[in-house]
């Protein structure tokens, strides 16, 4: 293997590979970067076993060839040079036992990880390809993931769940997650995505999204679904990032959707930015063992309030405008301003179904999502506890 190039040219395929393996922890051969020269290219190529990158860099290849490093090293000492200081010579030794590194005067050496444990990545594939926005699909991740459970032996519920829908002949996508607590679903048009999808729909786990979300840009991406992965392209076909899907049985989230549409359930309609200041306030008198908001409905206006043994009581009035029957509701504060912080409108209405039950939360300028909050059990005034969806 010989191969000159800017340094430019390779480090940020470096850093995106570099991200999915282990710094440190693992076996070794998940630890590595592999460098491929093939056809004027250089491959740079990593996997942690499930999540698969490779991107194709030009350089000026002088000798084909494989050969893997210590992949977090190896970028680390990419990343510290300078394009300024001239381009970079990268070739194996007489032995192939160690890759050579050069820039001028500058030397390093890295030992050769065994060949034999280089495993071949998967095919993108021929057919079946559509082409979507990166942008588009990073705001969707951003929107759905905070409400998916980090939790692995969740199974289900620590993924995020793509599934097609059709209802009085409209074709769409629900993106949903969930954690047991929150709920978030956000829908699409999008024909080509829903021809794709399984009936079914699909699986991924949270635990990729952050990596996936790294590689995505605001350019268009091509996508391609398999039995068993996931595969995103870059639509000059440079960059292949790819990602195995999960299997288990999504929990059916209709049922407490329905509620919201009952009857007998009371509604607040508030500007989102003043109650998300109001929250951060009382978020201060918050404690450990009372970490909720109070909501109290008067007339038009709504009454925030918390209280700790410890740190004191507070207590903000907003102009509201609220229908219904029920007087009182608390919610966990920090997580309402976070699920706040991920609506656009100006405005947003909540939907009561009751005191301990889910409470919907809308836009207007965010019609095709929605998010679900479970209420906090209120406890002798003071104590509260989570309830779980």
């Amino acid at each position: 293997m010989f191969l000159k190039v800017n340094r430019d040219e390779i480090i940020e395929g470096l850093q995106k590979s570099a991200n999915i393996i282990p710094a440190k922890t693992g076996a070794a051969f998940l630890r590595t970067i592999w460098l491929q020269c093939e056809n004027g290219s250089v491959n740079v190529m990593s996997t942690d076993s499930n999540m698969e990158f490779m991107g194709s860099y030009p350089a000026a290849i002088e000798g084909e060839g494989l050969a893997g490093v210590q992949g977090r090293a190896f970028y680390d000492l990419v990343k510290q040079l300078r394009s300024d200081q001239g381009e970079l010579t990268i070739r194996t030794d007489e032995d192939s036992s160690n890759v050579l590194v050069e820039q001028k005067a500058r030397k390093y050496k890295f030992p050769v990880n065994d060949p034999e444990w280089f495993q071949k990545f998967s095919t993108f594939p021929d057919s079946g390809t559509i082409f979507w926005s990166g942008d588009f699909l990073h705001e969707i991740i951003e929107k759905i993931s905070f409400c998916i459970s980090d939790e692995d032996s969740m199974e289900a519920i620590a993924c995020l769940y793509l599934v097609p829908k059709e209802e009085m002949g409209i074709k769409k996508v629900e993106v949903c997650g969930l954690n047991g607590h929150q709920f978030a679903m956000f829908n699409f048009v999008n024909d080509d995505i829903f021809a794709m999808l399984p009936e079914e729909g699909v699986l991924i786990q949270k635990k990729y999204l952050a990596e996936l979300k790294k590689w995505l840009t605001a350019d268009e991406i091509e996508l391609a679904i398999s039995d068993k992965r996931l595969f995103f392209r870059t639509g000059d076909q440079r960059e292949t990032f790819t990602l195995p899907l999960s299997y288990y049985q999504y929990p059916n989230y209709h049922n407490f959707l329905a509620k919201l549409g009952d009857d007998d359930v009371s509604t607040l309609e508030v500007n989102r930015l003043e109650l998300v200041d109001a929250l951060s306030r009382v978020a201060l008198f918050n404690t450990d063992s009372n970490r909720c908001a109070y909501f109290k409905f008067d007339g038009n206006e709504v009454l925030v309030s918390a209280q700790g043994q410890e740190t004191g009581t507070a207590q903000e009035s907003i102009d509201a405008t609220f229908s219904g029957d029920m007087q009182r509701i608390a919610f966990p504060t920090r997580n309402l301003i976070d699920i706040l912080n991920h609506f656009n409108s100006e405005t947003v209405k909540f939907t009561l179904t009751g005191t301990e039950a889910p409470c919907g939360l809308t836009g207007v300028d965010d019609r095709d999502y929605q998010v679900i909050v479970m209420p906090m059990m209120i406890q002798e005034e003071t104590y509260y506890t989570e309830e779980n969806a």
